[in-house]
Order: C-alpha cells, then sequence, then structure tokens
C-alpha cells in the first residue's frame, strides 16, 4: 500500500510544481506583452503627431531630448513641448527599428521619425511606475 501512497504523492508533487511553472510563464508573458503594447501605443501616437496621445505613456516627470538639448519637464509641460516639435517637424513616418530591455529590464525602443524637413533617431526609455509602464526619457536626434 505504501508505494501506491508515494506514486499519489509524486504526482500531486508533479502537478503542483506543473501548475506554477504554467502560473510563471503566464505572468512573464503578459508583463512582456504590456511592454510591447506601450511601445506600439507609442509608436501609433508619434507616427500621427499626437502630442496629447503621446503624452498619456508620459511618466509624471520625462526628460525631453531635442537635437542634443536634454531638459527634465513635467507631464503636462513635456505634452507642449512635444505639440511644438510636432508642429515645427509633421511626421510623414515613424518606424520602430529595434526594441529590447536593459541589462536592469527596463524596456527601451529605438525608432526613425521622419518629417517633410529632417530625419531624427528616437530612443524611448520606459520604467515600470506603479504598476504602468511610462516613459520616462524621449530623445529626438537629427540624423
Amino acid at each position: 500500500m505504501k508505494p501506491v501512497m508515494d506514486q499519489m504523492n509524486n504526482i500531486k508533487t508533479y502537478i503542483v510544481v506543473l501548475g506554477l511553472s504554467f502560473t510563471l510563464v503566464g505572468i512573464l508573458s503578459l508583463e512582456g506583452l504590456a511592454q510591447g503594447d506601450i511601445i506600439n501605443d507609442v509608436k501609433e501616437a508619434i507616427k500621427t503627431g499626437s502630442s496629447k496621445e503621446t503624452a498619456k505613456f508620459f511618466n509624471q516627470n520625462v526628460d525631453v531630448t531635442l537635437d542634443d538639448e536634454m531638459q527634465s519637464y513635467s507631464k503636462t509641460q513635456a505634452e507642449f513641448v512635444m505639440k511644438d516639435f510636432f508642429k515645427n517637424n509633421p511626421p510623414t513616418s515613424f518606424t520602430i527599428v529595434h526594441q529590447g530591455a536593459s541589462k536592469g529590464g527596463l524596456p527601451y525602443a529605438i525608432g526613425q521619425y521622419i518629417s517633410n524637413k529632417q530625419t531624427y533617431r528616437v530612443w524611448l526609455r520606459i520604467k515600470n511606475s506603479g504598476g504602468k509602464y511610462l516613459i520616462h526619457e524621449i530623445s529626438f536626434i537629427k540624423e
């Protein structure tokens, strides 16, 4: 009788470990999706030149670099800075050319923004803030 009980305990242990493994994989997959979602959503906002939509993804404070000049702004101030940038450089296209995560797990994306005047390399640094992924830094550097 004891060998049957040992087998039952082994099966129960196996099921618990398997269940926990699936749960962990699911959680990690959802986190990856959340990171990918913000990058895709920001891409669409920038592509349309909408400072209002882009600012929805800003942290409360955001570093904005335009033409090698970096300034820290509140979310509201950064929205106005982006509004002025989009007005002076309306987008003709915007694509994400690379995305990934730093060694610390912080997501980032690199894109190419083309206006009728200039082409820019765009850097997005994203951080988890209060359970949401938000832009911590956005840079538009002339190519």
